[in-house]
């Protein structure tokens, strides 16, 4: 069957790969020249297959009107006269609840887990390499009522059998030696031990490759205008540089994909989230995280990508934005230089800014839509790198008719109406 991927990020590739490994006539189309490009290109950095979470959880409203209140805030609001934006908060809003919380997290932990697994394959089937290291990621509490809540997640946790460790300040030192010259600033975290780190761009570069190799075909620079559609079927894509024609096509165009599928009358609440990050050079070795810290009282990832250093966070809601701005860059900078004063040149860094996906709870949307023969896999929110490669896999099994690995019943956009 010859199947269309739209989109040629982390997970647009990664779905093209498993599809080719099925046996399927590949062809992926994108507007960038590259893979990897837009939003996969400088995110976080982290495999964070246990830390995996839903936004929306049970008091967030009121700490939402905390955190615009702080001066290094990690959420920013721009208010405009738009009915998606305002849509997709109210339906957030509504899963702001606890048992909405726990159903989220168990969805998303389901997809993430599988991902691990099928990420491991895929380096041992490959040989693929892409700055990887299996170090666990480390939750750094700086307030006891952090730690009081540490509960909330670790029931879930324990439910699908991700392993974890709550630590003391001792014990976080020992995960990250570097946080000894700081010691004062944090009271312990959460450990995740089977948590992994890794460049997706390196990996969405080398993994297209890959994928050509397996006679994937890539049309990269081409604009996607629109989808045409007649008897409840795909019959065609749009660009400019021609009309596309497939058996079936996958929707994995990130923050893009509501605009695209309107026209057909499908409707997904999928809302750009806006995120930031600086890469810096390590300085020096024994002052630099080995792995992903996550600073929870910013929301911010401090991740160890080979001789570099990411750090990625903010959830800025501005439409589709993708402006600079300063005030984002000083809270990445406060963070950093906080906790990891000498580790890297925060001169020398580049600040970079993406579109997150971002679906009201949390999970992706994976699987089939109301037309035969379109799919999508789109709404992976900051954890795009994290579910790529099992996001990828249970698609292609969708698309080929086999029985996914993992319950997908709750997984498309069938769960919004």
């Amino acid at each position: 069957m010859k199947v269309l991927v739209l989109g040629s990020g982390v997970i647009g590739v990664t779905t093209a790969w498993y599809l080719a490994r099925a046996g399927h006539e590949v062809v992926v189309v994108d507007r960038q020249d590259g893979a990897g490009k837009e939003t996969s290109f400088a995110n976080a950095g982290q495999l964070s297959y246990g830390y995996s979470s839903p936004w929306a959880g049970p008091g967030v409203p009121v700490k939402a009107v905390k955190w615009l209140l702080m001066h290094h805030r990690p959420f920013v609001f721009w208010p405009r006269p738009d009915w998606e934006m305002l849509s997709w908060l109210s339906r957030m809003a509504a899963n702001c609840t606890e048992r909405a919380y726990r159903r989220n997290k168990g969805r998303m932990v389901r997809v993430a887990e599988y991902s691990r697994v099928a990420l491991a394959a895929l380096r041992e089937e490959t040989g693929i390499e892409f700055d990887h290291r299996a170090r666990g990621t480390l939750q750094l509490f700086r307030t006891q009522k952090q730690l009081d809540h540490v509960g909330d997640d670790t029931a879930v946790l324990d439910e699908y059998g991700v392993p974890w460790e709550l630590l003391d300040p001792t014990g976080c030192i020992a995960a990250e030696p570097a946080l000894a010259r700081v010691k004062d600033r944090f009271l312990g975290g959460l450990r995740l031990p089977q948590d992994e780190t890794g460049d997706a761009f390196l990996f969405t570069q080398r993994l297209a490759e890959l994928a050509r190799g397996k006679g994937v075909e890539f049309h990269l620079g081409a604009s996607i205008a629109g989808i045409r559609a007649e008897g409840g079927r795909v019959v065609a894509v749009e660009t400019d540089h021609g009309d596309f024609t497939a058996d079936a096509y996958v929707a994995a165009l990130g923050s893009h994909t509501p605009a695209m599928l309107r026209p057909l009358g499908l409707h997904l609440p999928v809302y750009p989230i806006k995120g930031y990050s600086l890469t810096l050079p390590v300085t020096e070795e024994p002052a630099a995280p080995v792995s992903t810290v996550m600073d929870e009282t910013y929301k911010i990832a401090i991740t160890r990508l080979g001789d570099r250093i990411r750090v990625g966070g903010t959830a800025e809601i501005a439409g589709f934005s993708t402006s600079l701005r300063a005030p984002r860059r000083e809270t990445l900078e406060h963070s950093v230089r906080d906790l990891f004063p000498d580790g890297g040149d925060i001169a020398a860094a580049r600040f970079w800014t993406g579109l997150r996906p971002m679906t009201p709870d949390g999970t992706p949307i994976i699987g089939k839509t109301t037309l035969a023969n379109l799919f999508t896999n789109t709404g992976h929110g900051t954890l795009g790198w994290t579910m790529a490669c099992g996001s990828g896999r249970v698609l292609a099994d969708i698309v080929s008719g086999r029985e996914p690995e993992i319950d997908v019943s709750d997984l498309g956009m069938a769960r919004y109406g």
